[in-house]
């Protein structure tokens, strides 16, 4: 696993004439977990992408772990661009107030439009949503499709049973030893902010 500063991707797909910001995707939970560290965690890094200039892009709930690190870049005075479909906006409980607030149809829809506008993506603890995002981000990334940052925050050795599952697949393999060099371990939000550039 990569102990690197990843390198910033490349511009992305935002319109022409839009003023250039780095933008962060963060996948987590709906749940704050069954640890106040996760929820302290979310809100340090929502404020850490606000003192960075940098925008949070998220699945736009206002629940769980998504509320709590949307709010927190908000009340930092940072931009947040949220994506949810159409069938989540209920249960998720959609949140309005965003800088970007955007509805899509589907769930291929959201992951699409949240990574499109993203240039590093760091995840958070969560459940078989957030497994499904990270492994599809890393599948990209190990097929040569995108170069961006992926980093799992593993608050309170949360990700540490992913991790084992991965060296599983290496020493099964099913996958080079490269693979755990496309994604980079962040203790703390602050270790993560330092891994993509920031002070």
């Amino acid at each position: 696993m990569s102990d690197q500063n990843p390198a910033p991707a490349a511009e992305n797909s935002r319109p022409r004439g839009a003023a250039p910001e780095f933008s962060v995707c963060v996948y987590c939970g709906s749940r704050d977990g069954g640890s106040p560290a996760f929820a302290a965690a979310a809100e340090e890094l929502g404020r850490a992408l606000a003192a960075q200039s940098w925008r949070l892009v998220y699945g736009a709930g206002d629940v769980g772990l998504m509320g709590r690190v949307a709010r927190a870049t908000q009340a930092a005075g940072g931009a947040t661009f949220g994506v949810i479909p159409t069938h989540l906006l209920h249960a998720e409980v959609g949140k309005r107030d965003l800088t970007q607030f955007v509805v899509t149809e589907t769930m291929h829809e959201r992951k699409k439009v949240m990574f499109m506008n993203c240039d590093a993506v760091v995840v958070l603890p969560g459940g078989a949503g957030t497994l499904d995002e990270f492994f599809e981000v890393l599948t990209w990334a190990q097929l040569g499709l995108h170069s961006k940052p992926i980093i799992l925050l593993n608050i309170d050795g949360f990700w540490d049973p992913l991790i084992a599952l991965l060296d599983h697949v290496i020493a099964r393999g099913f996958a080079s030893p490269s693979l755990k060099g496309l994604i980079s371990l962040a203790s703390d939000p602050a270790v993560a902010i330092s891994q993509l550039g920031g002070s």
